[in-house]
């Protein structure tokens, strides 16, 4: 696959917006291991007081909190996705963003980039970041 630049993106009053307005964020490929920098991402994110929910395909408990298999079985609204998988499997995450019905903002983090994904999902009605590190962008715009 070739290098690709983001074509959808937000900007940083945007992006602060979003997690002003954000309560609950499901991690997708939240790793248990915590040398990996989905776990540092995601509990940066439950530290500074968001309900993160963790999606792996293992284990019951990552960071304190029930894995999930998938962005369909949680069982509770999410506001904010943020997406830490291969830019290959971002259009299947990006029609789950869109079935659920209740995501306001599709998140991909540092050099994951899929255009035709980020359309799909704005055009849903969804916010779209991409390639930008959640945990970086927060203590930027927040001044943690």
């Amino acid at each position: 696959m070739e290098c690709e630049l983001p074509r959808i993106n937000s900007n940083p009053e945007e992006m602060k917006k979003y997690f002003e307005e954000a309560k609950t964020i499901a991690v997708l490929g939240a790793s248990p291991d915590p040398s990996k920098a989905s776990n540092h991402v995601a509990a940066y994110l439950r530290d500074v007081g968001y309900k993160m929910i963790p999606v792996y395909p293992k284990g019951d408990e990552i960071l304190g909190q029930k894995v999930y298999r998938s962005l369909a079985d949680i069982d509770v609204p999410v506001d904010m996705v943020v997406v830490f998988r291969k830019p290959a499997a971002l259009d299947a995450i990006a029609d789950a963003v869109i079935a659920r019905g209740d995501v306001k903002t599709y998140w991909t983090q540092l050099e994951l980039i899929n255009n035709d994904a980020a359309q799909k999902v704005k055009e849903a009605g969804i916010n779209v970041v991409q390639n930008h590190c959640a945990m970086i962008e927060h203590k930027r715009l927040f001044n943690v």
